[in-house]
């Protein structure tokens, strides 16, 4: 194997200017983007696949340029070029490794150190890109930033097993500082952490519910994290002294403040793993009383819900949702929640739906959570679950037509 070699923008471009055909190029996705090596590939490859997750804005986009996804993010979005592969996140890996193996990986790394550098705030799919790339004779390359924090576990790659590199010093994207949490978002982290025990096991996305789910957990203690990803709330969780000190915090990315990273780099109470790991169902189930926060777009009278598609597009993908809900509801002591507003403000309709427009995302969940109340599902027949999403989580003025339709769907409802 040949040495990392460190080589200017020019002779990148050279190595990228020789690739064959319409490569397949996987990049770091999320708020990791390797965007100055993307825009020198970019400049020079004609033709190529771009492969990425949760995709942000400002990626390269002019004819030539198709994009491959499992989870479609704000850069990809309604794309006539995109093709979206449907798939877990957890099995994901494996479809790199079988069917959709890469030609050039784009990394985004922390400097060398000791041989190694750190995949920081995105490890996710990465490692398993990078093997399969080796094997099939592909190159990897590495964007080097000093401002990337050096997390430990999965992120550290052998630098043996990178190409080229050419290095920068930039801020990463950071999330902006909430000025406060809506009420309903507010109202509804007060329902869900009514639903969160001391030395519970969390898994939450990012987001005003999140967020505010976070914040009515305060009070806790002896809190543990497993979660494909988290960003600033647990950092308050650790401040409030929530968290069990004597557990790592465990996820596969993160996206935060310029407080988190600070934070992240080189902390050993941190562990980024693969997401073969994180997402791992039978991995989540041993972790104990582990309680899965997921939001919908949509859930139905069927305990069913639509996560992925707004009028039949695609809107984002399985993601980890599908992995969470079926490990959280397997964990010893743990539940499988889905929260979401019961009404939509934007196309002003309940989100309670007799049934979901589009394919489900997820079901069988422990409770569904809205502003209004809390919906309890498992545990009940189907009958009394509708009967509990009306009463519970829907907004008043769509419980009579879910009534009405749930009776001629089949549904004892009263």
């Amino acid at each position: 194997m040949v040495p990392m070699q460190t080589i200017s923008p020019q002779r990148l471009q050279q190595v990228l200017g020789a690739l064959p055909g319409v490569p397949r190029v996987l990049a770091a996705g999320n708020h990791a983007t390797p965007t100055r090596v993307l825009q020198l590939l970019d400049e020079v490859v004609p033709e190529y696949r771009l492969h990425m997750l949760n995709a942000q804005k400002g990626i390269p986009d002019r004819p030539g340029v198709s994009y491959e996804t499992a989870f479609v993010g704000p850069g990809m979005r309604g794309h006539e070029r995109l093709s979206y592969y449907p798939s877990r996140l957890s099995l994901l890996p494996g479809l790199i490794a079988e069917h959709l193996v890469p030609d050039v990986v784009l990394l985004h790394t922390s400097p060398p150190a000791d041989g190694v550098v750190s995949l920081g705030i995105e490890v996710n799919i990465l490692p398993a890109a990078i093997e399969a790339a080796r094997r099939a004779g592909g190159i990897v390359i590495a964007q080097v930033n000093r401002q990337m924090p050096r997390t430990s576990g999965d992120a550290l790659v052998d630098a043996a097993n990178i190409d080229y590199l050419i290095e920068v010093d930039e801020p990463l994207p950071a999330a902006p500082v909430r000025a406060g949490v809506d009420p309903v978002s507010a109202t509804i982290g007060e329902n869900v952490a009514g639903l969160i025990p001391d030395g519970a096991t969390l898994q939450l996305g990012i987001g005003a519910i999140p967020d505010a789910t976070l914040h009515a957990l305060y009070g806790r203690r002896d809190l543990r994290v497993w979660s494909e990803m988290f960003s600033d709330g647990v950092l308050a969780l650790e401040n409030a002294g929530a968290l069990d000190p004597d557990m790592p915090i465990t996820a596969s990315f993160c996206f935060g403040t310029t407080e988190l990273y600070e934070w992240l780099d080189r902390n050993p109470r941190v562990r980024m793993l693969r997401t073969e790991t994180t997402n791992d169902p039978g991995v989540i189930a041993r972790q104990p009383g582990l309680v899965s926060v997921n939001s919908a777009l949509q859930v139905d009278l069927f305990g069913q819900a639509n996560a992925s598609r707004v009028n039949g597009r695609i809107y984002s993908g399985f993601g980890g949702q599908t992995d969470f809900v079926v490990g959280a509801l397997h964990s010893a002591g743990g539940g499988a929640i889905i929260a979401l507003p019961s009404w939509h403000p934007k196309a002003n309709v309940s989100t309670v739906v007799p049934l979901v427009d589009g394919p489900v995302t997820s079901f069988q969940h422990a409770h569904i959570v809205t502003e209004q109340g809390v919906a309890a599902i498992r545990g009940y027949d189907a009958n009394t679950q509708a009967q509990h999403l009306i009463d519970y989580a829907a907004h008043p003025d769509a419980r009579d037509g879910l009534r009405k339709i749930g009776a001629e769907l089949g549904l004892r409802l009263s």
